[in-house]
């Protein structure tokens, strides 16, 4: 067995040196790879390689800018297009940057969101809308006439001057201020890059300038004040919207007041007997622990039961009413008003309310006698 490994040994190594070769060369190969969609460095069916190839095959120098500092160091201008694909992963302190460096040159941006078209100040909302069996371009730049985009899903922006309009109006592809809002950022991948004249539709559209620079953002690129407000991403139409709601429900209230009229009163469906009340007034007093509200409530009905038997009508004043009856049953004014002023002072404790009730009773029954 050794004799035999012994003579077979000169192919082991070589075929250990060609799987070795082979392993460097697959690692080797997948190190410049990325997933990222619409990335140039992606060969998947999402990513962008087919057509950062064909574009360097047509002798554009096309380069690539990963974060804001690569940008910054790239040599742009006038004679660059700047393209930005992951528009998704831009702030507003990188939007500004972007601007900064770009300068004069050309800069597309690939499907840019309600987010970045605000830090952008190009103005209007994209919509979300689809182009069925594609669409031909009729606009102010005869470079895509007669071209036909053809892709699932895009994005739409409201524009007079653009290329590729939906059934809504709005348009894929519009250009202000040297920027280009590109909607149809699938027809730039490596699967649908064949689809109707996508191809020539790229190629026009970024192959203008003898350099590309390709701009990946980076999220680490982003501070911590970064974001998107949520005024950005609500529609124009939700605003007015909830103002109508808003005042709509106002106006049923007021219209549903009115309707209600006056308050009416009603006797009650069965007949309930004043010692009833009484008690269940005086459970509810005791559970309360409420004295002076107690005191007060036999001290009225005393003052009351005592204007009636003196015929001093039922607007007396307190104190004349104190007076009236200290007159007529011969007491002092200080012990009546002791037991009959509004301002009297509060019994004490439970026993000291009952004394009071009693004190009360014995003046009615005064009152009454004489």
């Amino acid at each position: 067995m050794t004799g035999r490994l012994r003579g077979h040994r000169t192919t082991l190594l070589i075929t250990l040196g060609l799987l070795a070769a082979v392993a460097v060369v697959v690692w080797s190969g997948q190190g410049g790879r990325t997933a990222e969609d619409l990335d140039p460095a992606n060969p998947g069916p999402a990513g962008a390689r087919a057509l950062a190839r064909v574009l360097d095959d047509h002798g554009v120098d096309v380069s690539v800018a990963r974060g804001a500092d690569e940008l910054d160091a790239a040599d742009i201008d006038t004679a660059t297009t700047v393209v930005v694909t992951s528009t998704d992963s831009l702030g507003r302190s990188t939007v500004e940057r972007l601007l900064s460096t770009v300068g004069d040159a050309r800069l597309v941006l690939v499907a840019p969101g309600p987010g970045v078209t605000d830090a952008m100040g190009l103005g209007g909302q994209p919509s979300s809308s689809t182009l069925g069996q594609g669409t031909r371009g009729a606009c102010a730049d005869p470079a895509y006439d007669a071209l036909v985009l053809e892709v699932d899903a895009t994005l739409a922006y409201p524009a007079a001057d653009g290329c590729f309009r939906t059934d809504d109006g709005d348009a894929v592809l519009v250009e202000r201020d040297g920027v280009v809002s590109f909607g149809a950022g699938d027809a730039l991948t490596n699967d649908q890059i064949l689809r109707g004249d996508n191809a020539a539709v790229a190629l026009r559209l970024l192959g203008q300038d003898e350099r590309l620079v390709w701009y990946v953002p980076s999220v680490a690129d982003l501070v911590g004040d970064d974001g998107v407000s949520l005024a950005s991403l609500l529609p124009d139409w939700l605003a007015p919207g909830l103002w109508l709601v808003g005042l709509s429900a106002v106006a049923l209230v007021l219209w549903r007041v009115r309707r209600l009229g006056p308050l009416s009163t009603e006797p009650l469906p069965v007949v309930v007997k004043a010692i009833e009340t009484t008690l269940s007034r005086g459970r509810l007093y005791r559970r309360a622990g409420d004295r002076a509200h107690a005191a007060g409530a036999l001290r009225r009905a005393a003052r009351t039961r005592a204007a009636e038997r003196l015929r001093l009508g039922t607007v007396t004043d307190d104190q004349v009413l104190v007076r009236d009856v200290a007159q007529h049953l011969g007491r002092p004014i200080e012990e009546v008003a002791a037991l009959l002023a509004p301002d009297a002072p509060t019994p004490a404790s439970d026993a000291a309310l009952i004394t009071l009730a009693d004190q009360l009773a014995e003046l009615d029954r005064e009152v009454r006698r004489t």
